[in-house]
């Protein structure tokens, strides 16, 4: 009897990606059904008690019906689903953290998580150094002006002009995925790199381990890559920035609970820092009259570091593989609640 699998997808993480991914990864006997969540042009947000979701409940149990196999980037596990659908064991999220599942109810139910660590870590370091060279030359407003039919030569100005990368000294928070990339890249470009990680072990002689206080007061460079805890969320604030050496340049391409946003608009307004590039915020889409859309040499993109071809390949990929191993009876390379691994 075939084993009945949904693959709801998106518009960027496919429905073809991931069947595709999951019929390279097994030979076993599948049937596919797929419904397409409206993200990313309907935004994510809450549904029910979990966040970064896209579609409804309703939609997701009418889908799930006798379904045992669910890949996904955002659609919601909620209580409400897991309670309606008793059929399903695998719920695989395309995501480095499945932010979408109610793990607790789904362990209660005998549901495994699986996620994708790593998908976007290339993505997102490539778009960290585009933003570091966009803030630092500020290339986004030159652009803006030229296309408003002005040839403003005082850009080139000594008090105007920013920092090359070749030289400079470059603070990263966080060494992971993304972070150990950025360090290779900046390397690369004749920088000095500063790391701020507890758990980092291994630098690999690519970069200094250092504290924060001295990673603040040493870089002309500051970019973020730790993960959300409650340890690091809000811990670059005023007085961080301003420890940073006058004329600084700040990058967020982590998350937005990492930095304090006034405090950061509050140091490009008083001209102590030289430019900033963000790529995420504190609420998704920025509201209208946030200061974020009119604070001077701040460049800004709307969360899509992790857009590529490669990484909606990436996350279906590595989720296809723990696909292939429940399928096996086989222990999940990332499974986000291995508790329930052990009960079976």
């Amino acid at each position: 009897m075939s084993i009945r699998v949904l693959a709801a997808g998106d518009h960027f993480v496919l429905n073809r990606l991931l069947v595709d991914a999951v019929r390279a990864e097994t030979s076993a006997d599948l049937e596919f059904t797929e419904l397409t969540l409206p993200w990313p042009v309907v935004p994510f947000g809450r549904v029910a008690e979990v966040t970064e979701a896209s579609g409804t409940e309703d939609e997701l149990i009418e889908a799930l019906r006798g379904v045992r196999v669910c890949v996904t980037q955002m659609a919601p596990l909620t209580r409400r689903v897991l309670e309606a659908c008793p059929d399903l064991e695998f719920f695989g999220v395309s995501r480095g953290g499945p932010v979408n599942a109610n793990l607790e109810a789904a362990t209660e139910h005998g549901v495994a998580v699986a996620f994708a660590p790593g998908r976007n870590a290339a993505a997102t370091a490539e778009h960290t150094l585009g933003m570091i060279m966009a803030a630092a030359r500020r290339i986004p407003q030159t652009h803006a002006d030229l296309h408003a039919g002005l040839w403003r030569g005082d850009y080139y100005r000594y008090e105007q002009v920013g920092p090359e990368i070749e030289g400079s000294t470059v603070g990263l928070v966080g060494y992971g995925a993304v972070g150990s990339r950025v360090a290779r890249m900046l390397g690369a470009l004749g920088a000095r790199v500063l790391v701020h990680d507890p758990y980092a072990s291994d630098l690999g002689g690519v970069a200094e381990a250092v504290p924060l206080d001295e990673l603040l007061s040493r870089s002309q460079i500051l970019s973020l890559h730790a993960r959300v805890t409650p340890e690091t969320t809000g811990m670059i604030g005023a007085a961080e920035l301003a420890a940073l050496p006058e004329g600084a340049v700040v990058v967020n391409c982590a998350r937005g609970a990492l930095l304090d946003y006034d405090a950061l608009c509050d140091a490009l307004d008083r001209g102590h820092l030289y430019a900033a590039a963000c790529d995420v915020f504190p609420e998704e889409p920025i509201p209208a009259g946030s200061r974020l859309l009119t604070t001077p040499n701040l460049t800004i993109t709307p969360h899509l570091a992790g857009a590529s071809k490669q990484t909606a390949m990436n996350a279906a990929a590595i989720l296809a593989k723990d696909v292939a191993r429940h399928l096996n009876g086989e222990p999940l390379l990332h499974c986000a609640n291995p508790e329930v691994q052990k009960t079976k």
